[in-house]
């Protein structure tokens, strides 16, 4: 007598797709174009000025950069956790990462603005020389990206809490990740590039 074992059916594979939605990767697409510009103008204005660059690093603060840098990494975290928590139909969980990642990114612009101030105690203006003009440009652009990630992330909060997001569709909130991660990458280029002078 053979005993039968029902296979069991294998399970349906899972459709891949691109996180997110098809405009944020616009959005993504232009602002690495942008920064990938503004790159070449760093580079152009090294190989020109080595001399100010040499000597620019050394008076900005490390300790301004590595905070941001920190504040950067860790709410780009929180907010992945938060997609995570999302798809385990755990919303609660999910709005608490969330929280969490923006109290983080407020952190961001805070610190920017407290170490221009320190910047402009030192005498350190956009005048200073060509490293300093490089530095503010560079920096401030960022800062406006990250200010529209902490606005995507107030609107995506807004939406967590009316549960318009569903297990099934979350896709707003890959979005801001996505969006988020790509001005966290953005970030760990520019602080090599002006507070280690890599």
């Amino acid at each position: 007598m053979e005993a039968t074992l029902a296979a069991p059916l294998p399970a349906e594979p899972r459709k891949w797709r691109v996180p997110g939605n098809t405009g944020i990767w616009v959005g993504i697409t232009c602002e690495f174009v942008e920064f990938s510009i503004l790159f070449c103008v760093y580079f152009i204005a090294r190989a020109h000025f080595p001399e100010s660059f040499e000597q620019g690093a050394p008076r900005l603060s490390k300790l301004a950069g590595t905070v941001i840098t920190l504040l950067m990494v860790t709410s780009s975290y929180f907010i992945a956790c938060a997609v995570v928590e999302m798809r385990r139909n755990e919303r609660r969980r999910s709005l608490y990462w969330l929280l969490g990642g923006l109290f983080l990114a407020c952190g961001y612009p805070v610190a920017k603005l407290l170490e221009f101030r320190w910047n402009l105690s030192q005498g350190i203006t956009g005048e200073s020389g060509i490293f300093f003009t490089t530095y503010y440009y560079l920096t401030l652009t960022h800062m406006v990206h990250a200010i529209w990630g902490i606005l995507g992330m107030l609107w995506v909060i807004a939406r967590q809490i009316a549960g318009i997001y569903t297990t099934e569709d979350y896709s707003g909130m890959e979005a801001l990740a996505c969006y988020w991660h790509a001005t966290d990458i953005i970030w760990l280029v520019i602080f090599p590039f002006f507070y280690v002078l890599v």
